[in-house]
């Protein structure tokens, strides 16, 4: 059997498994995101622990970005134009695939936990579908007619500009390239900054939960008018507030305003905006089937 590595690589923490799947997971660790110098290294030592007792067949990166997915391009691999302090720039393929001697299959973050999700989890049998964490920061990914959104490079969905009443939210924004964009207003640190204390010390009555959802629902609304997804799965430390669910759902039915007719946001919408199936593995596993998927390139 081919064993996989994964490498879920956040802007806080990266998590590292192998395994050929989640019912087959033989070692997983995680560890702060620092420099790439210290935390890729950290990476490559517990991969290549372990393929001294039985050898990986390729490598997965789902990472924070923005990175360089094009297999064509001089900087695929990379992680791109980050704000994360010394990450700019980072040839992280290239450090993988010398000191593990690999295939190594590279995406976004989302991207690869949507692909997780596709394969095991919420989304599968579906061939049109978004994946949102909302976090440290805000992004999204996913799939059309079965394929990973791709292009000029791969979807910033958490940098799409949402309206902003400054009246009932003074709130500047945390982006640090625009301020109050999607990310800016709606990321974990957002809620932060706003309101002196981290999302999960906020209690469920909470005004600033109001709030939120009303400008996560922004968000999806565009996205829902952009892509017509058959399901959007909404992952990250922020979503983990099981009551935010439903005043997502009631506020996109709210804000769509009966324009789209379809069941799925009108009657069964508790099954149209959900959590990830894999849970909080949904990246790293994610992470192997791109592993998977460069060992078939």
């Amino acid at each position: 059997m081919s064993l996989w590595g994964g490498i879920e690589a956040g802007g806080t923490k990266f998590v590292c498994a192998i395994g050929s799947g989640p019912d087959d997971i033989r070692a997983e660790t995680s560890f702060p995101t620092t420099t790439p110098e210290e935390t890729i290294g950290r990476a490559i030592a517990f991969f290549g622990q372990h393929q001294q007792a039985e050898p990986l067949t390729a490598v997965g990166i789902a990472s924070f970005g923005p990175v360089d997915p094009d297999r064509r391009s001089a900087t695929f691999g990379y992680v791109t134009t980050t704000p994360k302090p010394h990450w700019a720039d980072t040839d992280f393929v290239g450090r993988i695939r010398k000191a593990l001697d690999v295939p190594v299959g590279f995406d976004s973050d989302v991207n690869g936990a949507a692909l997780g999700e596709f394969r095991w989890g919420a989304a599968q049998g579906l061939d049109t579908f978004v994946y949102l964490t909302v976090g440290t920061g805000l992004g999204g990914g996913g799939m059309v007619n079965g394929r990973r959104i791709h292009g000029l490079m791969h979807p910033e969905m958490g940098h799409m500009r949402v309206p902003h009443d400054w009246a009932a939210d003074p709130y500047a924004g945390y982006c640090s390239y625009h301020g109050d964009c999607w990310e800016g207003l709606a990321c974990g640190p957002a809620i932060e900054a706003r309101w002196q204390a981290r999302a999960e010390q906020l209690p469920p009555e909470h005004p600033g939960w109001a709030l939120e959802a009303h400008y996560l629902a922004l968000g999806l609304v565009s996205i829902i008018c952009t892509l017509s997804p058959q399901r959007i799965v909404m992952g990250g430390g922020v979503m983990k507030q099981a009551h935010l669910f439903p005043k997502i759902r009631s506020e996109v039915q709210r804000l769509l305003n009966g324009y789209i007719q379809k069941e799925a946001i009108l009657q069964q919408i508790d099954d149209y905006i959900v959590p990830p199936g894999l849970g909080s593995q949904a990246g790293v596993l994610g992470a192997m089937a791109l592993a998977e998927e460069a060992a078939a390139a």
